[in-house]
């Protein structure tokens, strides 16, 4: 079977897989996101030996999945040729207990008979030493114990154990619970408890859905992407890494394999800004406080784009040998070397989230004195280093120039610390930061503006285009009506729209020419639709974009402009987050409901 990103995650906001169409779990890393995975057959070609969790069913003839309503609760049908079939259900507990939250480093699993008598094998494989050989395991009485890396794991089942060890062919004649957790005992009747966690985290997630504010159209989409950004927040430390895997290329051959099991401060940024607009306050209550340990951390000194979800500095990038890769494209990395990179866009990207909560008044803990004065050192590395060369937000590995996103990210910075400065009525705070963005505001316009062209350039000096410019209305650098706005929007879409998606820019880069868009930009794009007035377009691209996701409703980083195939990690963050602001943005008013 050859691995595809067709797959549908679950998770806890502590631990989480990515289950295939048949059911089989091909991805999950422990002890946290960016560990080694215990299941790593999506990076171990086509006919792994181990690195899954699979139910065999005798004689499939067809499989069917979806998820429980408004849940990351995974339901997985089995056909049989004689009609037999089973249910599969798959989730990660999570819901109140003892005034907590219960978040177990653990997997539950369901299994019942639907229809005649089916016959199974369950083959539970899991990896060690990223993938180079399947743990070790120990039994006992009930439950089997797994010696993984970084983690020990032990299944508790009500299935005879000896069935699981000797992959035997059995006769599912009632139903079988798995758990698949912390090496402790289950205190409790594994399949009785295994239901009831269920159902309180059906109850969890159907609650959490219920307070989102939605759009009226694209509901069902803007649901699937919100909770599946909530399954990439960390939740102990408040991280939300950019995807869940590592090493899906970009393209076939590409050697654009990244590991994206990180916390980048821009991804983040997005993604909160994204779940706000919808309500969920919960996740950016949590990722502000990894802003301010952050903070904390830097001491008004270089703040990396990327960090373990552990606030961890040290993620250096190796290759590791040990797995083939998705589809035997090589190289596998671990760590990433971007957090070695210039990249002074997130000094904005600290400033601006951190700054709401001098005004939210549903903040439990709202912004304070220090905390603005704590964040003045950002600022005042956002204007020391906006006019200097950078990797810029596409992380290029082999030049450095000076970004007009980058830029234009550390005007927002100080623009935002002047407002807020206002709010708090330190009078002269605000004059000061509102004569450095003044500073900065000039420099880009004499700097990234072609005069005889009429357009921004990506960089200063240069005449290279990037989508990012199409951000300068976002953050409120131009306004919409502004002439030179209207133009760079108008050599972005002739020179870096191919079909109906966008590319991030066309020029050769550390690795040759990039061929495929990237999905983050696409929606840029519908959204800048919107804002010139032609909202049919926007809306035609935004259901191009629907059509091209997963059956989980998901959409990776890029996408093969002529097949539509779907490249890079998954689920990426970047891509919810687009599904989530164009359905806002393009969605019909309530009140045409009335």
């Amino acid at each position: 079977m050859k691995p595809s990103v067709d797959l549908a995650p679950i998770g806890n906001c502590a631990v989480s897989a990515l289950i295939d169409r048949q059911g089989r779990y091909v991805w999950a890393c422990a002890p946290r996101f960016d560990g080694d995975p215990l299941f790593s057959a999506l990076m171990d070609g086509s006919d792994p030996e181990h690195g899954f969790w699979d139910i065999v069913l005798e004689d499939q003839v067809s499989a069917e999945q979806d998820y429980v309503r408004n849940t990351p609760i995974l339901r997985t049908i089995l056909h049989a040729v004689d009609g037999s079939a089973l249910e599969i259900i798959d989730f990660c507990p999570r819901h109140a207990h003892q005034q907590r939250t219960y978040r177990p480093l653990a997997f539950g699993r369901l299994i019942r008979p639907l229809s005649g008598t089916p016959r199974i094998a369950i083959r539970l494989r899991p990896a060690a030493d990223w993938g180079a050989r399947r743990a070790d395991s120990t039994r006992g009485s009930n439950h089997i114990r797994y010696l993984c890396t970084g983690a020990t794991f032990r299944l508790t089942t009500d299935c005879p154990v000896s069935h699981i060890v000797n992959e035997r062919v059995f006769r599912l004649e009632k139903p079988m619970a798995f758990f698949f957790g912390p090496d402790e005992a289950y205190d409790q009747d594994v399949g009785p408890g295994l239901i009831a966690a269920r159902d309180r985290t059906v109850a969890y997630w159907q609650e959490w859905v219920r307070k989102l504010y939605l759009p009226l159209d694209w509901q069902e989409a803007v649901i699937r992407a919100a909770i599946t950004l909530k399954l990439c927040a960390y939740e102990e430390t408040g991280a939300i890494v950019a995807a869940l895997t590592t090493s899906v290329p970009e393209f076939p051959g590409s050697g654009r394999n990244w590991d994206y099991r990180y916390c980048w401060i821009r991804d983040a940024y997005y993604t909160v800004r994204a779940l706000n607009r919808l309500g969920a306050v919960d996740i950016l209550e949590n990722y502000l406080v990894y802003l301010r340990n952050l903070v904390d951390q830097a001491d008004g000194g270089h703040v990396q784009p990327v960090y373990g979800v552990g606030l961890e500095e040290n993620i250096d990038e190796r290759i590791t040998e040990t797995v083939e890769g998705y589809r035997g494209m090589k190289p596998v990395r671990v760590g990433n070397q971007a957090r070695e990179h210039l990249q002074h866009d997130v000094y904005g990207q600290i400033v601006l989230p951190l700054v709401q909560a001098f005004y939210d008044q549903r903040m439990i803990r709202p912004g304070t004195l220090e905390d603005f004065h704590a964040l003045e050192r950002v600022g005042q590395r956002a204007f020391e280093m906006h006019d200097q060369p950078d990797a810029g937000l596409w992380e290029f590995r082999t030049f450095a120039r000076v970004h007009t996103y980058s830029a234009v990210m550390c005007w927002a910075a100080c623009d935002r610390l002047a407002k807020a400065a206002l709010h708090l009525k330190l009078k002269d705070r605000a004059a000061d930061w509102a004569d450095k963005a003044r500073i900065i505001r000039e420099r880009i316009e004499a700097e990234a503006y072609l005069e005889g062209e009429g357009h921004f350039a990506a960089s200063f000096g240069g005449t290279e285009l990037d989508a990012s410019l199409l951000q300068l209305t976002d953050v409120g650098f131009l306004p919409l009506n502004d002439r030179r706005m209207a133009r760079t929007f108008e050599v972005i879409e002739r020179d870096l729209k191919k079909g109906p998606f966008l590319f991030r820019y066309v020029e050769p880069d550390d690795f040759g020419e990039p061929e495929t868009a990237f999905n983050f930009c696409t929606f840029w794009f519908i959204e800048a639709l919107h804002q010139n007035g032609r909202d049919e377009e926007a809306r035609a691209i935004f259901e191009e974009m629907l059509a091209r996701r997963t059956h989980a409703g998901l959409l990776s980083e890029d996408i093969a402009v002529e097949s539509g195939e779907l490249w890079g990690n998954y689920p990426q963050t970047y891509s919810l987050v687009g599904i989530i602001n164009c359905a806002i943005l393009l969605s019909r008013s309530w009140t045409d409901v009335r």
